[in-house]
């Protein structure tokens, strides 16, 4: 079975292939919108181009201004500094008890350092 978003998907298809075929054989034929009745063709071709354009236009300043608007509407984020301190005023320094150092008697050894990865050696190139 087909789902609610497949069969629209679908249907913006269809449509979308209909318009394109419309729009191309209206552009470089326009003489076939007389058999729909239309007797003018004289402007058919300008409008053909001129609409989609002034759709094109208008939807990219709406865009635009869009993005205008959310940037002049939009608070400053704050500065690192005031946020590293609140973060640091947030912390609170945990006291240490003798229970906590018998539970973990690990963590209050130091750590040794990992040994260092041995170097994989090349090999040397043969030279002619």
């Amino acid at each position: 079975m087909v789902s609610k978003d497949q069969s629209i998907g679908g249907i913006i298809f269809l449509v979308c292939i209909i318009v394109a075929l419309f729009y191309v054989v209206t552009l470089f034929y326009p003489s076939w919108l007389t058999t729909l009745g239309v007797s003018d063709l004289s402007g058919v071709q300008f409008w053909v181009v001129a609409l989609p354009v002034f759709i094109a236009f208008v939807a990219i300043m709406g865009i635009g201004a869009w993005i205008g608007w959310t940037m002049a509407t939009t608070p400053p984020p704050k500065p690192i500094e005031e946020i590293t301190s609140e973060i640091e005023e947030k912390k609170p320094e945990e006291p240490v008890t003798e229970a906590k150092e018998e539970a973990k008697p690990e963590e209050a050894k130091p750590e040794e350092p990992a040994p260092a990865p041995a170097e994989e050696k090349k090999p040397e190139r043969k030279r002619k």
